[in-house]
This record gives structure tokens, sequence and C-alpha cells, in this order.
């Protein structure tokens, strides 16, 4: 083989400068477009600024596309000896080049530094479509005044699958002006012979989609003055290289892109479908270019007409696609990446795409896929690798979680289904693995509701002590992680939307077994947690759903006990009472007696948190009597204390603070500190009624002990709470702190009320905010701001209206009529006492009827 000299560069200095000038000044319109970028927020800025930023960000990158585009040959390409132009290779910058400040930051710095004894090498990789190439060519164009001696550019994805590194090399040296024979011989001698030719020069060279790092290792030349830039789909890991990941826009910079090819003025008038559009295509450069494309030719169609295109999943990827070549479809991208899986790491994402959780931990691949949890996590990695999916993070248990990207998961699903009994078995599988990790969880948070014997589960210590198990698929041993402790609570927040997602799937699936068990495991977590009210009711509806279909009255009676407790709740007391009746019912047929005792108590306190609190007692009592004739000690004391909360509403104070008392003695010696803490917190609102009796019969001193001992009560059951993270019996506790009704604590009284109305609205808890509202009340009057205190208790009686919640609604009522009247105001508090009377009387409440007699008889009827 022969080649051609090559002769020194010849150009004038005054040539040279020009030639240095032009990529500085595109550097500098460059970094002007990329600040704006980087430091604007569209979002936050008025509709015509936004549209004006957008604008000028615009005409920047039109700059810069003219400045590189060199169409008239600007550039000079002078011939050398021989006649051999210098070579020019790079592909054309994009005019609607969008964002990558930082990135493009990085690599100025990467390429300004050029030291060492090895050429700078920058490797840009990340999922297809999201820009790799896009910003690999708007950087090399900005250092094309660095590199006098030449680009060189190659595409190593040919139209038959990888390109030989020898293609590669012939090519390049072809275009140095090398004149090589027929027979080039092997790549050994290539590779030198391309070493000799790019020592002394200073080359770019831009190697683009390659697939692996073995395809480029023979391409990159030893002399330091050259550079390489390469783009692929995996990292590399080449040594000395710099690797970069590209990720996806985030939504500010794919509106933007939309707006640089749909037009400003088009995105602006209809921002809200601009971001849905974005968030379709899953903040993917390709998707959206080809929807800013589509709008910019479809003048007539609005934004929304587009969204509304995309929403409809089935067809979204038909809108994602202009043409079958890689650069115009999101369907033809994600295949390319697809086929270059393996058949099993293709058959875990088919898998995945059907399993709806936003995101899962590895164990759910090896049950999907029936291997060990390591080799399903290995093959759920490989899939990162190949950005088919990603890593979202780490949750609070410390385990590695994983989603699909949504536009693969929407191609995985277009596949070739997988045969319908191994697909069955598959989902069949992960449901199994959710149900005994969520029924484990439930146990461990709450083991009395899993049992009808106390000791029964292997241990008793506070949930604080106790590290959540991870059970291996293999059997039922569990293994302990080796990361600091973690709850069951934990556990469950970490993993709450993936069981909704389990339950919808076997639903879906009609695995009503497990649809029932994860559900009810689901249920028993909220409701030991008291959160996710919302997600606690959908649940409830559907294990009701799935007894009924099983055909299991045991079944249908433990749900509708769910059901119960969520309706009553949120004060929807009708229907809770309904339920726990018809619970009542079949667990009597079916001779579940632990089970009947507890629907028993269920009609009790439902009965009694709607004001009818002479029936509520004789369930309450039955209960009572039902659990110790089965010695269940922990239900005899926890019935108790429903119990003496009811004293307490009639004013029954000295038997309900004995009942108080010995459930408080079981559950100290059963080293409970939760039922004890809670059993706390019933006995100071106990107390602090004495106190307060003890102030209005003017016994001062004995108020005041007994204002300390419900305060020391209470205080005890905050700090439990508190140290427990147990959100929600914190706030109950707190703002029954702030009901004491001590006068000489009345601002902290007010703080704590406060303090609970917070936390309780931050959990869901809308029942609850009202009832603090009541309370805030109450404690506002005492402070002697009267019109804030009534009009606080009509906010709470607004919103016990909404909730459905009667009996609070009057009770709000007979409060607001009550602070009136204590505030010399009678004839204001007239027509509160009278609806609080209505709505007893068509309670059929006694009690709360003769109260609001009393408060009528004070007030006066208005002239």
């Amino acid at each position: 083989m022969s080649e051609v000299s090559r002769d020194d560069d010849d150009r004038s200095p005054s040539k040279r400068r020009s030639s240095a000038a032009a990529p500085a000044a595109i550097g500098i319109v460059a970094a002007v477009a990329s600040a704006m970028a980087a430091v604007t927020n569209i979002w936050d800025l008025p509709v015509a600024a936004g549209v004006g930023i957008t604008g000028v960000a615009a005409v920047l990158a039109g700059v810069l596309a003219w400045a590189t585009a060199d169409p008239s040959g600007r550039r000079e390409r002078k011939a050398k000896a021989g006649g051999t132009p210098v070579p020019a290779e790079l592909p054309p910058v994009i005019a609607h080049f969008t964002g990558r400040a930082d990135l493009l930051a990085e690599l100025r710095e990467l390429f300004g530094r050029r030291d060492g004894d090895s050429p700078t090498v920058a490797s840009l990789y990340g999922q297809g479509g999201v820009g790799k190439s896009a910003l690999a060519s708007r950087f090399a164009h900005e250092m094309v005044g660095r590199y006098p001696d030449g680009q060189l550019y190659f595409d190593l994805r040919g139209a038959d699958g990888a390109v030989r590194p020898e293609e590669v090399l012939m090519s390049f040296l072809r275009a140095l002006g090398a004149r090589l024979t027929t027979d080039v011989g092997s790549l050994r001698e290539l590779q030198k012979l391309w070493w000799t030719w790019t020592t002394g020069r200073r080359l770019l060279i831009f190697l683009d989609n390659a697939e692996d790092g073995d395809q480029i290792k023979d391409l990159i030349p030893t002399e330091p003055r050259c550079a390489v830039i390469v783009t692929s789909r995996r990292s590399l890991m080449l040594r000395n290289t710099y690797d970069a990941q590209v990720q996806a826009f985030t939504e500010a910079q794919g509106v933007e892109l939309l707006a640089r090819l749909a037009g400003s003025e088009r995105v602006a008038a209809d921002l809200d479908a601009a971001l849905g559009i974005v968030r379709a295509c899953d903040r993917l450069p390709l998707a959206i270019s080809i929807c800013g494309g589509r709008l910019a030719t479809r003048t007539h169609w609005s934004l929304a007409d587009l969204y509304d295109r995309l929403v409809d999943e089935r067809r979204r990827l038909d809108q994602l696609e202009v043409g079958r070549e890689i650069d115009k479809s999101v369907r033809a991208s994600v295949q390319l990446s697809y086929d270059e899986c393996t058949g099993t790491q293709r058959r875990l994402l088919r898998l995945l795409a059907r399993f709806p959780a936003p995101d899962v931990p590895d164990w759910v691949a090896g049950d999907l896929l029936d291997v060990s949890e390591a080799d399903g996590a290995d093959q759920i990695e490989a899939l990162v690798a190949s950005h088919l999916a990603e890593v979202t993070g780490r949750d609070l248990t410390g385990q590695t979680r994983y989603r699909l990207h949504d536009l693969v998961r929407l191609f995985a699903q277009e596949q070739r289904a997988d045969h319908g009994p191994a697909r069955h078995a598959a989902m069949e599988r992960v449901l199994y693995g959710y149900r005994r990790r969520a029924e484990a969880a439930a146990a461990i948070r709450w083991p009395q509701d899993w049992s009808p014997r106390p000791g029964s589960h292997p241990t008793t210590r506070p949930a604080e002590e106790i590290t959540w198990p991870r059970i291996e698929a293999t059997g039922s041993a569990i293994r302990v992680l080796k990361s600091p402790e973690v709850t069951s609570g934990t556990w469950f927040s970490a993993e709450r939307l993936s069981l909704l997602s389990a339950v919808q799937t076997a639903q879906a699936e009609e695995m009503w077994d497990l649809a029932w068990g994860i559900g009810r495991a689901f249920c028993s977590l909220c409701h030991s947690l008291r959160a996710y009210w919302s997600d606690w009711q959908a649940v409830a509806d559907v294990i009701c759903a799935a007894a009924e279909r099983m055909e299991d009255p045991r079944a249908l009676g433990i749900a509708l006990l769910e059901r119960s407790a969520v309706a009553g709740g949120v004060g929807r007391g009708e229907e809770a009472l309904k339920d726990a009746q018809r619970a009542l019912d079949l667990l009597t047929e079916q001779n579940e007696a632990w089970w009947a005792a507890r629907a028993m108590r269920a009609v009790g306190m439902t009965l009694f948190t709607s004001g009818h609190l002479d029936r509520g007692q004789d369930y309450l009592i039955g209960a009572i009597t039902a659990f110790k004739a089965g010695g269940d000690g922990w239900w005899t004391a926890r019935t108790q204390r429903n119990l003496a909360e009811l004293r307490l509403a009639q004013r029954g104070y000295t038997e309900a603070r004995e009942l108080l008392e010995e459930a408080l003695t079981t559950f100290q010696r059963a080293g409970n500190r939760y039922s004890e803490a809670q059993t706390q917190r019933a006995l100071g609102e106990v107390l602090a009624a004495e106190a307060r009796m003890h102030l209005t019969r003017g016994d001062a001193h004995a108020a005041e002990r007994t204002f300390v001992l419900a305060g020391n009560a209470l205080g005890f059951a905050v700090r439990s709470f508190r140290d427990r993270g147990e959100e929600w019996e914190q706030a109950r506790s707190l703002r029954a702190a702030g009901e004491i009704g001590d006068p000489s604590n009345m601002l902290t009284e007010h703080a704590n009320v406060r303090d609970a109305k917070e936390m309780l609205a931050k959990l869901g808890d809308s029942w609850g905010v009202a009832r603090s509202e009541v309370s805030e009340g109450r404690v506002l009057e005492r402070l002697g701001r009267v019109d804030e205190a009534v009009g606080m208790l009509r906010g709470a009686v607004h919103d016990f209206e909404a909730l459905g919640d009667r009996w609070w609604q009057a009770r709000g009522l007979r409060t607001e009529a009550e602070v009136l009247i204590r505030a010399g105001r009678p004839a204001e508090a007239y027509h509160p006492a009278r609806q609080a009377l209505d709505i007893y009387l068509h309670l059929g409440n006694e009690a709360g009827a003769r109260r609001a007699r009393e408060a009528l008889d004070r007030a006066r009827p208005p002239r």
C-alpha cells in the first residue's frame, strides 16, 4: 500500500486569525444561549416574557446553526500538497438545539485542559432518542477552531449492524489523503497506519452510535493533540475516558424545545397542553421533536388536539412516528435496544410492562422470571444498562427501585404476548410475594389484628425495635437486612403504591384470593397507621368484592369490618354501622367467636361516635364479655378503654377512670407501650374533664391538682408517640392536650391544637382537622377571642356537614350556641341551638337533644 506525503499548514496569519475567530464567536453565542436556558424558568415568568425569552433563545440557536453550517465554504479548506482538502465531516447542528448547559460546560472544561500524553476522549451515553448525537454535534462544531487539521465523522451503526473498525479506519485514512491499495492488510496494520497519519495533527474525531467499547478502542489515535467524541446507548467503560450520561429533558426544557418547533406564541397560549405533551413524551427529546414537527406542519391543530391523541396509550407510539428511521420514530429507536437484549431480558421487559407498579424492587424481577433474587437483579440491571429501565433511587428501606421508561413500557406491551398460562403464573408469583411481605409487615405492626390469642406472635417488642424481615422467594425463612433497622411502617410507606398496583392487578386477573389477601394486609396497615384514607377506602371496597366472588362468608365479614372502620373514621356513620352490623351477622353465623366479638365492638363504637351512647354501651359491654370468655386480654383492655371514652361523654368520670386504670394495668403488664400511651391519652382526657368540673364548682385546689395529673398523662402520650414516629396518634394526643382547659396554660394549649390540626391536614385526615377546629374554638373562647372562636366553630360545622357527619355537625352547632350564650349574645345563639336540636332529634340522640334544649332555653329568639 502507498500513501501521499503531508505538508505543513501554509495558511497565512491573517486567514488563520480569521479561521480561529469564527469558532470563538460561535462559542460566545452558544454560551449565551446555554446560560439563558440554564437560568431561565419560563414557568416563573409572565406569558409575554416567556415568549420573548424563548424567541431570543431561538434566534441565538439560529445564529449558531448558520455560523456552523458553512454552506458557502467560508471556512477555508486549503488543499495541501497533492490536492487533498482538510476533512470537515461533522454533521450539521440542528437549529432547534435546546438545553444541555451543564454538559456543555463540563465538556468545555475537559477540552480546555488538553494535558497528558493521550488524546482527550469524551463518551456520551444514554437511552435512544435522548439527544446524544445532537449534543455531540453541537459541541464538536464549537471546537472546530481548536482542531484545524480536520474533523472526521463516522456513524458506527451501519445498515446491516455494527460497522467493523477496519471500515472506519479506511474511511478516515482516505479522508486524510492516504491512497490505499486493494490489500489493506490486517486490522493491526491499518491501526499502525492510522497512528502514523494522525501523528502531529490536531484532529477532532466524532464516532456516533457506538455499540460497545470494543468497536472503538482501535479507532483512538495516539496523538495527544487529537480528541475523540463518542456516543453510545451504553457506558463504554474505556480507560482514560470521560463518561457522561445524557438524561431526558426537564419539563421546562421540553416545553422550550416544543416552542422552538411549533412556535412560541402557540405554546404560550396553552402551556397546560404543552406540559401534557412533554409528559406524554416522557420528556424524551426525540418524541418532543416529532410532536413539534407535527404541530409545525399542522397549523390547524391546537396543542390540545395533539395532547388528546397522545392520551390514548394504545395510539401514542403511532403519534410519535413520522418515518421508519430511528431518528423519526420512537418505536424504531426502542426496537434497536430491544433487539440487542437477550431472550430472558426481553421476557422480563414484557412482564414488567404488564405490572402497573410505578417502580419495583429487584426481587420482583426474580419472581417474574422464576429465578433467585440475585439473578433477577442481574437481569433488571442489564435493562438499566440498555437504558430500557432506570433506577429511581433507594427507598426508605434501603432497597434499590427500578422502573421502565414510559414509552418503553408502551413498546413492550405491543410485543408478542407471552404464553397465557406462563404469564399468569409469573404474575401469580409476584402477587404472592407481595402478599407474604404485606401480611408479615401488618402482623409485626399490629399483631392483635391477626391472631385471637395474645402471645401467638413471636415478639411483643415495641415497633421501633423490630427490624423488617425480607422473605426469601425460596421458602419461609427470613433474612434480616444489614442496613439500619426498618419498621414495617417504613416498609409500607415505601411499597404502598406497588401494593395498590398489586391489588389492582389481582383484581384484573380475577385472582380473588390474592386480591383479598394483599388488600386485607393493606387495610390493616392503614388502620394501624391511621393514614392513606382514600387508598384504604378503595382497597376495602376491593376486598369486599373479592370476598363476594370467593363466596367466603368469613372473608366477607372481615372485609366488611375493614370497610366499616374507614367509613367511621371519616364520619360516614350510617355506612359504617351497616357494614359492621352485617359483619356481626355473618361472623356469628360462621361461629367465629373472636371475629364476632370484634364486630360487636365495631357496632358499639360506630353507635357511640354517631351519638347513640345508650345503644353503643350495650354492644361494648357485650364485646368485653366475649373477649374475656375467649381469654384475649389485649382486646378486653382495648374495649374497656373504648367504654371509658363513652362514659366520659356521659360525664361518668369515676367509672371511666376505673376502666382506664384496669386497661392500663393490662397493657403495662404485657409491655405494650403503644396501647399504654393510647390509654394514658384517654386517661388524660378524663382527668381534664374532672379538673374543669372542680373549677366550675369552685374547688380551685382540686382543679389545680387534677390539671397537673391530666397534663402528665397527656404529656406521656405525646412523647411516646412522637418518639415512635406515630404522627396520627401524636396529633390526637396534642389535640387532647389542647382541650385540658387549664387557665394557667391557655397559650400552650392553643399551640398544641394548632400543631395537631397541621399534622392531621398533612396526613389527609379531613375529619380529624374538623374535630381539631372544634377544639381550637373552645381554646379561643377561653382566651377571650370570642369572634375567632365562633368563626372556627362555624368552619368545623361546615366541614362536618360536607363529610356527612351529622352528629359532630350537631355538636359543633351546640358548642357555638354555648359559646355565644357565655359571651352574653343569646340572640345569636338561638339558630345554632335550634339546628343542633333538630339534628339530635332526627338522629334519635337523647343525650345530645337534652343538652341542645338546655342551650335553646338560655338563648333568645331573634326579634
